[in-house]
């Protein structure tokens, strides 16, 4: 089955469908191994692989070509990535759709802010227009070959004009041809629940610890009727966790799962590869040597 057509089957099904963020192929390949049914590519995170921050910095090309990396890492989870602005005007998003589907991700979200973009949980954010918000969603659900590649708007107009503009706009590209709505950092637990009540699709939910939305748990946000549930910055809260224990602790922290060091390599196909120092060796010359 294409990535896309079951990236498309999971949104539908009853339960809540929850990606976690993934930025390189060591992540990808832990969530699938995880039993995640989904990835998704952050922006955040990807920016922070560079060693920079998530203020639009990274070109289209460099996005794509991260996306590429998570989609050979964990061939079998469709991949939402992170799409930002489309990188410039609705020509743009032409472009950035054409590459994702060359990179084999199943969906993308585009969002409403000017570009350069910032992170959604940040201040100062500043909107496009409305009407060139719609030409971005219509341009990029016009250019998908793949009728099942998902097209997902993101709005960040909560924090910049208001819930209820959020509401308005994300309806508004529903309408324009957009398959799901992600309003960006609603600000309380009412307006987390608001949301799938008052949009006219299904709804992705922006999980961020310490950002502007409130903790939720996930089945109650299934409850709720979202259909999707990101986690962008999982891992790397893992990652600065483990740190910090070194640092105070000066021994190693106790790994969370068990194994040694060959076990962790299998995690990387290791039995694989190893499989093929020997497969394409002639029997008879094997032998003699």
């Amino acid at each position: 089955m294409k990535a896309t057509t079951r990236l498309r089957q999971l949104i539908a099904d009853p339960e809540i469908l929850v990606a976690p963020g993934a930025y390189d192929g060591i992540t990808a390949r832990l969530i699938e191994q995880a039993g995640f049914s989904a990835l998704y590519m952050t922006g955040a995170g990807t920016s922070a692989s560079f060693g920079l921050p998530d203020y639009g910095l990274l070109t289209m090309t460099e996005m794509v070509g991260n996306a590429a990396r998570i989609t050979a890492a964990a061939a079998g989870l469709p991949l939402i990535a992170d799409g930002d602005t489309g990188y410039g005007t609705e020509l743009n998003v032409v472009r950035t759709v054409q590459e994702h589907e060359r990179a084999g991700t199943a969906g993308i979200h585009i969002e409403d802010q000017v570009s350069p973009k910032r992170c959604g949980h940040l201040e100062g954010k500043q909107l496009v227009s409305t009407e060139e918000f719609l030409a971005k969603i219509r341009a990029a659900v016009a250019t998908r070959r793949d009728p099942d590649f998902v097209v997902i708007a993101r709005t960040d107009a909560r924090s910049v004009t208001g819930f209820d503009e959020a509401i308005r706009r994300a309806n508004a590209a529903l309408q324009a041809g957009a398959d799901a709505a992600f309003v960006e950092s609603p600000e309380t637990l009412e307006e987390v629940a608001m949301v799938p009540r008052r949009v006219g699709g299904p709804c992705l939910l922006n999980v961020v610890w310490g950002g502007k939305t409130p903790q939720v748990d996930l089945r109650d946000a299934q409850t709720m009727g979202y259909k999707v549930a990101i986690l962008p910055g999982l891992l790397l809260k893992t990652v600065y966790a483990a740190l910090a224990a070194l640092k105070e602790t000066n021994r190693h922290p106790t790994p969370l799962f068990e194994g040694n060091v060959r076990d962790g390599f299998r995690r990387f196909g290791a039995d694989e590869w190893d499989a093929l120092r020997t497969r394409f060796r002639d029997p008879a010359a094997a032998a003699a040597e």
